[in-house]
């Protein structure tokens, strides 16, 4: 007898994640090569479920095929192959409208897109004049269509997530817009959207506490919003405070503030060598992951509870071990 199995309404959704086909290692380059990414297709994608798209084979293009570049215009650049000049522009932008409509379905919680792909880049990718001169000052043109209607969603090159920095706000914005998504399937609450602002608190002011005020205004005030007003105001001002970057003094800041939760309750011995790690860590003599074990160690055995919860101690799984690049 077969059984098949549903997924509940409480059962949490899988980490979605799209990426350039060819970065898992599929042969789908236009020369009919790959550009498998280590880290993605082995580390990172425990973690995950990968949704993979190559627009340009999905549209109908063979592999191999002709090279194509970005021509024109940076804002409104045609897809042309380099050497026969065949116009492709057209397909690609019907397929990508086609595409992104599917993906809508997938609760996508980021994108990694190949880096400089006259379809894929998302950032300095190469748009020739008419006379053939190169300028990186364009999008390729899926990743265009892709960002307009999924505007929320974090979205990187591959090259870029060499930087560890730029990797673990990447994964943070993931994770936390996945958080973010759960929260919604839901209904959402006056409540439940300020215990998902109180666990998100020190993390948000380790991106910006502009913005963390004003979230918490916006909570606040929640009574005076529909509630569909409401989750599109918190979202859209959440995810732009992730994408501010965290220095090592917001750190700091951060890790002395939930230090004074249970400071007093520590010997002269314990708070000397507290202070210790977090001046290691401010100097650049060791990684955050250094400080940020300590304290959540001090969490643990004084059963501190309103920082236990807290997303900055555990924004990502700890098997990625991204913090301790950084």
């Amino acid at each position: 007898m077969s059984h098949t199995t549903t997924m509940s309404t409480t059962d949490p959704l899988p980490i979605r994640i799209g990426i350039s086909r060819c970065l898992l290692g599929e042969k789908v380059r236009y020369d009919g090569g790959h550009k498998r990414d280590r880290f993605l297709a082995d580390t990172l994608g425990r973690h995950v479920e990968w949704v993979p798209v190559c627009p340009e084979v999905e549209a109908g293009l063979g592999t191999p095929r002709e090279a194509m570049r970005l021509v024109g215009p940076p804002e409104a650049p045609r897809l042309l192959t380099v050497k026969s000049g065949l116009d492709h522009t057209h397909m690609m932008e019907r397929f990508s409208h086609h595409r992104v409509r599917e993906l809508d379905a997938m609760d996508l919680s980021g994108y990694v897109f190949k880096q400089g792909s006259p379809s894929c880049g998302i950032e300095r990718v190469r748009v020739y004049t008419e006379q053939g001169l190169p300028a990186r000052n364009g999008v390729g043109l899926f990743a265009r269509i892709f960002q307009e209607q999924f505007p929320l969603v974090p979205v990187e090159e591959e090259g870029r997530l060499t930087d560890p920095a730029i990797r673990d706000n990447f994964l943070e914005r993931v994770f936390s817009y996945a958080r973010w998504r759960e929260l919604q399937r839901h209904r959402l609450t006056r409540q439940g959207l300020v215990d998902f602002h109180r666990r998100h608190k020190f993390l948000l002011l380790a991106h910006s506490r502009p913005h963390y005020e004003k979230l918490g205004q916006l909570v606040g005030n929640a009574s005076l919003h529909r509630p569909t007003d409401l989750a599109h105001a918190y979202a859209s001002l959440f995810m732009q405070a992730l994408q501010v970057r965290a220095t090592v003094r917001k750190h700091v800041n951060v890790l002395q503030h939930m230090v004074g939760f249970f400071k007093p309750r520590l010997s002269a011995a314990e708070r000397d060598e507290l202070q210790e790690v977090l001046k290691d860590y401010h100097q650049g003599l060791t990684p955050l992951v250094v400080p940020l074990t300590l304290v959540k160690h001090y969490i643990r055995h004084l059963d501190i509870g309103y920082l236990a919860d807290q997303v900055y101690l555990n924004p990502h799984p700890k098997e990625l071990m991204l913090r301790n690049h950084l």
